[in-house]
């Protein structure tokens, strides 16, 4: 099952990269995205060469078992210097040189491919044994791959993390935290390796695949970096779906202001006929205009005097700030309400309106939605509802 998975997301990178490298020849920067690209590709390459599929197709015996192993971890390198290439392209700019760090990288390629080599490491069996006298060197060649890997990633997930931070609500924010995601997961596949570590320098020897968690963490890595860097082509067909399902849920949320509206003003709610024809965004459309005329309606029910009582309870009661204007808005529509039951007017027919001036659909609707939450749950518009009963009785 693990091995279905790995290959599973390593043919989704390799189809998603370099979907993205084709694409992005007229869209994003070229060289930026060669980096980013770089990265999915090898780290999923390095997957790729461990898994026993592959270790079946080309063999074990030596010296084949041990270079397939040196070139799983040079790909590994190669993954996590094209990160930090990718974030030191996108934090200084497309033309800046990528400095220290290319030259780190290739200097550990160079050191761990030496440090492979004098170790005289071979493969036994589904393990890698230093040869006679040479387990310091295998030893110094694991702990190297170690570091490196987590300075890179470590770099790589923090300038990300600051970029996700910053970055206005939307896509860019999605797809950089899903790379910071992708990010921290390569982390924690590296810093499995702690445990082989301990392994070799006590046994001599050491797992020559991946295990199941280190596998399922570089699985997820490459998944998650495949869908950040990926969101601009698959992201648009996803969010339609979302758009209709939060429109949906807006919908039924102001549908208890809407029901109150229409019982005092049946006249506002035109029959749509079954289900939502036109779609449930046209539908909203709908319930928020109907809302708007039960608001014109009742503009002689309400009574001036709520307002300035609403507000001071509300203040009184601790309402959050941000909710005080929707609170005394359901308070004044609450006690309008009840006026209208009794036929007590405040105001002739053709008093001016003082509804909200032309907003768009969508911040209506999500104000819309406040003013139901408080006319549904706030005690304060509950008091004032009683309060105008009470007054209007007497």
């Amino acid at each position: 099952m693990t091995e279905t998975i790995a290959y599973f997301c390593c043919v989704v990178a390799f189809a998603g990269f370099g979907y993205k490298l084709i694409q992005a020849r007229h869209t994003q920067p070229l060289r930026r995205m060669w980096f980013l690209s770089g990265f999915g590709m090898c780290i999923a390459g390095g997957i790729m060469l461990l898994t026993p599929a592959m270790e079946n197709a080309v063999g074990i015996e030596e010296p084949i078992g041990s270079l397939l192993n040196l070139a799983a971890d040079l790909l590994k390198i190669g993954a996590m210097g094209f990160a930090v290439a990718f974030a030191h392209s996108l934090k200084l700019g497309e033309g800046k040189r990528i400095g220290w760090h290319a030259v780190l990288s290739w200097s550990v390629v160079v050191v761990e491919t030496a440090l492979f080599f004098l170790s005289d490491s071979y493969r036994v069996g589904e393990h890698t044994a230093a040869g006679p006298g040479k387990l310091g060197w295998f030893v110094a060649y694991n702990v190297l791959f170690l570091v490196y890997g987590l300075i890179s990633l470590l770099t790589f997930s923090i300038v990300f993390a600051r970029f996700a931070r910053h970055a206005d609500p939307g896509p860019l924010r999605i797809g950089l935290w899903l790379l910071v995601g992708g990010g921290v997961a390569a982390l924690g596949w590296t810093f499995w390796d702690v445990d082989d570590i301990y392994i070799l320098a006590t046994t001599g020897a050491v797992n020559a695949g991946e295990e199941t968690v280190s596998s399922i963490l570089a699985a997820l890595s490459v998944g998650l970096a495949g869908a950040g860097a990926t969101l601009s082509v698959w992201g648009p067909a996803l969010a339609t779906p979302f758009r209709l399902l939060g429109t949906y849920r807006t919908y039924r949320r102001i549908e208890p202001l809407w029901t109150a509206m229409r019982d005092a003003v049946p006249g506002i709610a035109l029959d749509p006929g079954p289900g939502m024809p036109g779609g449930v965004e046209f539908a909203l459309y709908r319930r928020v205009i109907e809302i708007r005329d039960g608001h014109l309606a009742l503009r002689p029910y309400f009574d001036p005097d709520v307002p300035p009582v609403a507000e001071a309870e509300a203040r009184k009661a601790k309402v959050p700030e941000a909710r005080v204007p929707a609170t005394i808005e359901a308070a004044a529509l609450a006690a309008a309400l009840v006026a209208a039951e009794t036929g007590r007017r405040y105001a002739p027919d053709d008093v001016p309106a003082t509804y909200l001036d032309e907003p768009d659909i969508a911040t209506e609707a999500a104000w819309l939605v406040e003013v139901t939450r408080a006319w549904r749950r706030s005690t304060v518009v509950g008091r004032i509802r009683d309060r105008a009963r009470e007054t209007l009785a007497a």
